[in-house]
């Protein structure tokens, strides 16, 4: 018979960490957290649990950084519960990627956008072709550039460092950020934004950046901008569905919860309650 690939299934790992370990490593929504929280205390369990990485990548063994999630974490911790589950995965493991999401913004002008990032202290733009844009960027030359109408790109510029670089890149969103719509996007062509989106006027697109970057910003006690990393996780745990009460219980160690959660995962993998998609899946009721 031919060899048929077997696929590597597996079990996410899953465990209780301390709520006070965890970092995030882009801005939270803070005008979200109380309605989230509420909304939270309301269903009585934590649906999907958030992805962290230990910072042992870069030395530190004590937190982990959230990857994706982290307004699930900042409404855990306003909740003031000690502990959430998490999914822990390595940053170097091939089964993440990470990506970049770009800023399809809404009735934003250029010419409007470019006046309020001339006022940017620190930021510098030239205009550039597309194709020497993209490589500027490539090459980390530039922070980033927007694109507009008729082949419009303005090259922004800046910073001596990665955190120079990363104020920049954050005073550059909170131009628009909560102040303009958006949406993100994963191509960096304004024309295919447009024919998405007739009503998107200007395209922010952003480097590709490291895991090592993301761990240093992050452990540094900066943030990125929200919405601009995109990290693509294989064999991501969904509808885990844990009881709040078991987040907030003080009677039980960090230690006894993990133990009881080792046994819940056992007992589903026994009575086959755990599905596992290859493909690409859609959910319509998140």
């Amino acid at each position: 018979m031919p060899h048929q690939d077997v696929p590597d299934f597996r079990i996410p790992r899953l465990r209780f960490v301390p709520i006070e370990r965890l970092i995030p490593h882009e801005k939270e929504d803070q005008r979200r957290t109380t309605a989230l929280t509420e909304k939270l205390r309301a269903s009585g369990t934590l649906r999907n649990p958030p992805i962290i990485t230990p910072g042992t990548l870069i030395g530190d063994s004590d937190r982990f950084v959230v990857l994706d999630g982290a307004n699930r974490v900042s409404t855990v911790r306003a909740a003031g519960y000690p502990h959430v589950i998490a999914q822990i995965v390595d940053y170097d493991d091939p089964s993440v990627r990470l990506s970049t999401w770009h800023h399809a913004l809404i009735n934003f002008q250029l010419s409007e956008l470019e006046r309020a990032l001339a006022e940017t202290p620190g930021l510098t733009m030239r205009r550039e072709d597309s194709s020497h844009a993209r490589a500027l960027l490539a090459r980390r030359e530039s922070i980033a550039f927007v694109a507009g109408k008729g082949g419009a790109i303005l090259s922004l510029h800046g910073g001596h460092d990665l955190h120079e670089r990363n104020r920049l890149l954050n005073a550059v969103v909170d131009l628009y950020r909560g102040i303009r719509p958006y949406h993100r996007v994963t191509r960096d062509s304004f024309e295919e934004a447009r024919s998405r989106d007739p009503n998107v006027s200007a395209l922010v697109v952003f480097p590709k950046f490291q895991p090592d970057e993301i761990l240093e910003i992050a452990l540094s006690g900066a943030r990125l901008p929200a919405g601009i990393t995109r990290h693509v996780i294989a064999w991501r745990a969904l509808r885990v569905n844990m009881p709040l009460t078991i987040l907030e219980d003080l009677k039980q160690t960090l230690e006894e919860k993990n133990r009881w959660l080792e046994g819940w995962i056992a007992e589903r993998v026994e009575q086959n309650s755990i599905r596992f998609y290859e493909e690409s899946t859609v959910l319509f009721d998140e």
